[in-house]
């Protein structure tokens, strides 16, 4: 744009429309969460809208932040107190919009985390299963003949070593994944066919599950799963509409 500026207005309405947010049910409010200054030259993403990223992205000199963790989520406590109060404080102070997009963007086809994932990892998607289509089904790259040698490529490409429960000398077969906390579609991968099942977390139930079941589990890490969509988004909004964009990894164990 020639004024350096863009109306926020009319970068939230493209990514609802990109993002197909009104077809998800979702345990928190997609798009724009809390209202900032209406012309926009800045964003900064992140997976998660923690204190730590806000005060980097005020740092930054940004106007916006973009996440795929945002705020009021299902069940949360709705007073703005503690914690709460310190982050929407630090918003609303420096006129920063915040905006947040959860289930549309782990499933879009091209910019989501479960897309972003399998292209790092060079994984072949063949078609989706579960819930809202969240899940993806497919197979993992010819070089890999072992479930080893795809926790291996996991750790190369995440920086982080997943929790594998299985046989690890196994090979691959029908692989299935899902990003973040997708612990529980691991009964639809089953269902779907699936004979390795990747996501980020894993619970103490899903262990017996897999063992039970014969599906090898790759627990890579929530966080370490759902760094690229936010990334892809960010990429996206600067190169559609001319803005500044810059990620921050706010490092997460989990």
């Amino acid at each position: 744009m020639d004024d350096k500026t863009v109306d926020r207005d009319l970068v939230v309405k493209h990514l609802t429309d990109l993002l197909d947010i009104n077809r998800f049910r979702d345990y928190c409010p997609n798009g724009l969460q809390v209202e900032g200054r209406k012309r926009i030259a800045k964003i900064v993403s992140g997976v998660t809208a923690s204190l730590a990223l806000l005060e980097a992205a005020h740092a930054a000199g940004a106007d916006t932040v973009l996440v795929h963790h945002g705020y009021f989520w299902r069940g949360e406590d709705a007073r703005v107190v503690g914690i709460h109060q310190r982050r929407l404080q630090l918003l609303l102070k420096h006129d920063i919009n915040l905006l947040a997009y959860h289930l549309p963007l782990d499933a879009h086809p091209a910019m989501g985390n479960n897309a972003q994932l399998g292209q790092r990892l060079g994984l072949v998607a063949e078609r989706r299963f579960g819930e809202q289509d969240l899940g993806w089904l497919g197979k993992a790259a010819d070089t890999v003949q072992t479930v080893a040698d795809l926790a291996a490529m996991v750790e190369r490409v995440l920086g982080r070593a997943p929790l594998v429960i299985g046989d690890p000398s196994r090979h691959p077969g029908q692989l299935a994944w899902c990003t973040g906390a997708a612990q529980g579609m691991l009964g639809e991968a089953i269902a779907a066919g699936a004979s390795t099942y990747l996501s980020g977390e894993i619970s103490e139930q899903t262990v017996h599950l897999a063992r039970e079941s014969g599906v090898c589990y790759l627990a890579c890490g929530h966080h370490a799963t759902e760094r690229y969509g936010v990334q892809a988004l960010g990429a996206h909004l600067a190169s559609e509409f001319g803005l500044q964009h810059a990620f921050i990894d706010i490092s997460n164990p989990v």
